[in-house]
């Protein structure tokens, strides 16, 4: 039987893990769409990579409170590969859906990027907070959905240079931008990469492509520029292939 599953907080669940309690969204969820009631069977994971099989003791409007029988395995296990996956910022519904499929495809990170030719552009640091507040939700129901007990880190928005700068202070090696022009193919960058590769970031350009000072930059820092094949790819789209052709290279889709 499918796990009706729940998502609680690390601190939701008290000192000696034998009670958690849901709050707000999925404890009406529980009460009034699933209509469980004391006794009933459920799991609750933290978004950390734990899970736990629990029973309903007393369900409210705004809040549940669960016993804990005992951790559990996650529904599904995580990816080998810790993938960080940064996209330039595309329009709303277009980045929505790639934090969906990235998050049910195993993505450990996901990193919003200004870029000289995105889509769009943040109108101040609300705007930002708002749009990171929506991807998390979307994350974190992708999450249950797709069976992860973790829920991938949305980061705020940061500058293309900001990133750059950032993995380069990080002494990140293994950082693959994704161009439709300029670039060698995936086979190619994986034999430059190690053959035990667990830890990787990987950039992909709005649908206005990267300039030529942004590729030029990327190499300085020590960056593998690589091209998909020859068909022209929405942003959106090639967020996704990037993520299903790493995972299959390097993680668990094999």
């Amino acid at each position: 039987m499918t796990r009706r599953r729940f998502y609680a907080p690390p601190g939701a669940f008290n000192a000696n893990f034998d009670s958690v309690t849901l709050e707000s969204d999925e404890a009406r969820h529980l009460r009034d769409v699933l209509r469980l009631k004391a006794g009933d069977e459920v799991y609750v994971f933290n978004g950390e990579g734990k899970e736990f099989h629990c029973l309903v003791e007393e369900s409210r409007r705004d809040n549940a409170h669960l016993k804990i029988i005992g951790e559990v395995h996650p529904a599904r296990p995580e990816s080998r590969l810790q993938l960080t996956l940064a996209v330039a910022l595309l329009k709303g519904e277009k980045f929505d859906l790639v934090v969906q499929k990235a998050t049910e495809l195993g993505v450990t990170r996901l990193v919003p990027v200004v870029t000289k030719l995105a889509d769009i552009r943040l109108r101040d640091a609300s705007d930002a907070a708002k749009r990171v507040a929506r991807w998390q939700r979307i994350a974190l129901e992708a999450a249950k959905q797709s069976g992860r007990a973790v829920v991938p880190e949305i980061s705020g928005p940061v500058s293309f240079e900001s990133l750059i700068q950032d993995t380069t202070a990080n002494g990140e090696l293994n950082c693959l931008m994704f161009s439709e022009r300029d670039g060698e193919s995936i086979v190619a960058a994986r034999e430059k990469l190690p053959a035990n590769l667990s830890l990787l970031t990987a950039l992909v350009g709005s649908e206005g492509g990267w300039t030529n000072e942004e590729l030029a930059a990327v190499r300085q820092a020590g960056w593998t520029i690589v091209t998909l094949g020859g068909r022209t790819l929405r942003a959106e789209t090639a967020a996704i292939a990037v993520v299903v052709l790493l995972q299959h290279i390097a993680g668990d889709l094999v």
